[in-house]
């Protein structure tokens, strides 16, 4: 991923694997069916948590992993606070782990989630409210209990002073109020949205006492107070943060946190780029890295610590949905409002070439925003989506009916001269021509000059190319790299013609559709809807996806949400993997399980002491 962004990020879930998840589970009869209300652990979307409230813990964890150790990650660029809540600021890397959320999902169910703060949750079966009752030995770092008051606190104070995604993402959550010693109530709008009752339970929640003396909208590097397992221990910026695990952290023994958090110190070792970063994997002052580069996963693990077995590289098969990454255009830009200039410029990108001669033949194209699940749309619409999409029939592109989104398809040659004469024509109808050997205006005369931006040297090599095909139909792009600082706030601002961008998805989409495409989401700074939509059309179908009742009709909202998406031709897909890459210093174990969805999960990891102590020391590496 290019962009980083901390915000409340849906968490990768996947379909129940174990269990009927009733155990726990209470419901109180009323006057009516509708006014039923349910008590349990944990909640889901849709159906029923898999995991009972008797779990000793989660399938794919090794609860006797010994704890202790050191783990060095790398970061790039440097980071200005410790405030990851407010659009300001370069966020030091890992600082989320501070704090904990009412709920915390399963990486192998589909969209369940348990209490974590919360030792219980109430909701009616029309799921227009969620009450959640504390934990009574949930603390802060400073030994304070976390408290009701804390919680509407954070609400409040996210959604006015916090990233715009609070706001977009509970625009349908009308008030947070205590009703009881340790328990608070939020309450919904009107309207199908079985989803908020489990995200509003992502909150992360804040220390209103530390708060209410500091000013939240500004950036620090002023420890913060948390209530997770990790605080910090030491840093400077530019170089370094490391955490510490907390031996008091009151949630060490809950049963969803058994065998995670098992390093003693996590520290993020902060380099200028990334080629700099994997010189230093190779010099062993990082440990442990996820892999995204094919060159350096094909060609570049021949150093000698990977060849005596030091260094290992685990592939990793996953169902994660990949969403989307690709170029992206700004349509505030006037050049790129005609759709038909954004598919002509689509064209001219030449992934076949790419893939044989870059990535050595690894990496899927993709052509959905939904890749990698059962959510991606594919063939013609289905008879339910036609019913979302023919009241939107002259509000959407006509392909959207008559075609499958298919990205174009090159001879991987490098030349693209099919793909050139499309552009070419597109162009032309849109009232471009080439002139001078420069694709010009018609009416204004001024030459189609775009630049596109870059927080990391790595993507150089990928744009270069693209460039040079650009300037065969007279597009003069420009790719301008600049520092990961620099780089959030002109994005920020919206202040970029194309950037490489990433839409990561969950498997239960919802609330933050609206962040990504949304039209109140076009104009609020720092938003994720960095191409700048604004249409009713698209905005009447995430309303479905958010309103969606069951599984099925989820489906079917996504397909139709996906093909008006993709036929805008608002994004130049890029490509995605169903594998994940990682290498490590021969010093780690893993459990022997994998969450379907979340395949990595470093927070599952251990130091093995057999392994440790067989390992050369830093130094020593060959």
């Amino acid at each position: 991923m290019i962009r980083k962004l901390l915000l409340p990020r849906r968490r990768l879930l996947a379909v129940a694997a174990a269990g009927t998840g009733l155990a726990g589970l209470r419901v109180e009869p009323g006057a009516a069916q509708s006014s039923r209300i349910i008590t349990s652990h944990g909640i889901a979307i849709h159906g029923e948590p898999a995991y009972p409230a008797d779990a000793k813990n989660f399938a794919y964890v090794n609860p006797q992993a010994p704890k202790g150790g050191t783990v060095r990650y790398a970061a790039r660029g440097t980071f200005d606070s410790f405030n990851p809540f407010i659009v300001k600021g370069s966020i030091a890397a890992g600082i989320g782990q501070l704090w904990e959320r009412l709920v915390e999902g399963s990486g192998d169910e589909a969209a369940s989630e348990y209490g974590l703060l919360a030792e219980s949750l109430e909701y009616p079966e029309d799921r227009s409210w969620i009450a959640f009752t504390l934990r009574g030995n949930a603390r802060w770092h400073d030994g304070k209990p976390v408290t009701p008051e804390d919680v509407v606190f954070s609400f409040d104070i996210l959604k006015s002073k916090g990233r715009p995604v609070y706001g977009l993402y509970w625009a349908d959550v009308t008030r947070a109020e205590i009703v009881g010693p340790n328990k608070v109530r939020f309450a919904f709008k009107g309207g199908q949205n079985r989803e908020l009752p489990v995200i509003i339970g992502q909150l992360e929640i804040l220390p209103k006492h530390y708060w209410s003396s500091r000013e939240f909208d500004r950036t620090t590097l002023e420890v913060p107070v948390g209530s997770g397992p990790y605080r910090v221990d030491s840093f400077e910026p530019g170089r370094f943060i490391q955490y510490r695990l907390d031996p008091s952290y009151w949630g060490k023994d809950l049963w969803l946190k058994v065998g995670r958090n098992n390093f003693d110190l996590v520290r993020y070792e902060y380099y200028r780029d990334g080629n700099v970063i994997f010189e230093a994997f190779k010099a062993g002052e990082v440990e442990l890295r996820q892999e995204n580069i094919a060159r350096n996963w094909v060609t570049g693990y021949d150093f000698p610590a990977v060849k005596n077995g030091q260094v290992k590289r685990d592939e990793i098969k996953h169902e994660v949905p990949t969403g989307m990454q690709c170029f992206a255009f700004n349509t505030r830009r006037e050049m790129f409002r005609d759709r038909r200039v954004r598919e002509a410029l689509g064209l001219m990108f030449d992934f076949e070439w790419t893939r044989k001669n870059l990535f050595f033949d690894l990496y899927k194209r993709t052509r959905s925003f939904f890749s990698n699940s059962e959510l991606a749309s594919s063939g013609l619409p289905s008879a339910e989506e036609l019913k979302l999409l023919e009241p939107l029939r002259t509000k959407v592109p006509a392909e959207v009916f008559e075609k499958e989104f298919v990205p174009f398809v090159t001879d991987g040659s490098g030349s693209n001269r099919e793909g050139a004469r499309r552009a070419l024509a597109l162009l032309k109808e849109a009232g471009w021509e080439v002139k001078g050997g420069k694709l010009t205006n018609a009416k204004s005369g001024q030459p189609l000059s775009l630049e596109l931006l870059l927080n990391d040297s790595t993507f150089e090599r990928i744009a270069l190319p693209y460039k040079q095909s650009l300037e065969r139909i007279g597009v003069e792009m420009r790719v301008r790299t600049v520092d990961s600082a620099q780089y959030e706030r002109r994005t920020d601002d919206f202040d970029f013609d194309m950037i490489i961008e990433t839409f990561p998805q969950s498997l239960s989409p919802g609330n933050e559709q609206r962040e990504y495409w949304g039209t109140s989401a076009a104009t609020s700074k720092g938003s994720r809807n960095s191409i700048g939509i604004q249409d009713p059309a698209i905005d009447a179908l995430i309303e479905a996806v958010i309103a969606a009742p069951d599984r099925p009709e989820l489906l079917t909202a996504c397909h139709a949400l996906d093909r008006v998406l993709l036929w805008h031709h608002f994004v130049v897909p890029n490509w995605h993997d169903d594998i994940a890459r990682v290498a490590y210093w021969n010093r780690f174990s893993r459990p022997e399980k994998t969450a379907r969805y979340s395949p990595v999960a470093l927070d599952t990891w251990w130091i093995d002491p057999a392994k440790d102590k067989a390992l050369a020391r830093p130094g020593n590496k060959g």
